[in-house]
This record gives C-alpha cells, sequence and structure tokens, in this order.
C-alpha cells in the first residue's frame, strides 16, 4: 500500500520498473551507473524510486524503480531524456562498459486502498 503524497505533490500512478542482467564483474560500474541517474532522472521529470543490485542469492539481476504521475508524463520524461546531455554519456559508460547485458521494462500502478 502506497502513502497519500504529501499536499501539494502529485500522485504517482505508475511506476516503471526496469529489471537490468549485469554483467557481475561489473558490479562496482553497475553502481557508478545507477548513482549517476540519481539527479539526472529527477531533473528530467521521474521519480527515482531507487536502483537496487543483488545483496544475495543471484549475482546478476538489478532493478530500477521509476514513478510517474502517469504514461503521458513518462512520453514527456522521455523525450528531456533523449536530449539530455548528461543521460547520453551515462548510456555510453553503460555501453561502453557493457554492462547491461539485457533490460527489460515493466509499467505497473500502485495498489493503493483508502
Amino acid at each position: 500500500m502506497l502513502p497519500h503524497p504529501p499536499s501539494g505533490q502529485a500522485a504517482m500512478g505508475i511506476v516503471c520498473f526496469i529489471r537490468y542482467e549485469i554483467d557481475p564483474f561489473q558490479r562496482d560500474a553497475f553502481a557508478r551507473y545507477a548513482e549517476n541517474w540519481s539527479h539526472i532522472i529527477p531533473r528530467c521529470g521521474g521519480d527515482l524510486i531507487g536502483y537496487f543490485l543483488p545483496k544475495e542469492g543471484t549475482n546478476n539481476v538489478a532493478w530500477g524503480l521509476i514513478g510517474f504521475e502517469s504514461l503521458a508524463s513518462y512520453d514527456t520524461y522521455r523525450a528531456r531524456f533523449r536530449t539530455d546531455q548528461e543521460g547520453r554519456a551515462n548510456f555510453g559508460f553503460a555501453e561502453s562498459n557493457r554492462l547491461i547485458l539485457r533490460e527489460e521494462r515493466t509499467f505497473l500502478e500502485p495498489v493503493v486502498r483508502d
């Protein structure tokens, strides 16, 4: 159950759930990649919930969760994202270091109970 947003803040209508298959030998580099998004994503309009690396068990799967008001706000975010120089550089970093072997995106809606 998600709490109601603070007064004046938009409700999170969807969450982009990203599942990454990563090179387990590049864990530290992936952590750097994820940390770089901490200021890029909010600047482009996303609500970064967090990035998560494996701690125990499977060592090659990581996750990222980003909240949005709606699919329309996600589309606006993607348009800003494509032109963000720092974001493009971060994608280039991941690509040149072959950090991400596979990426899947799923859009979820929160279950809110009153």
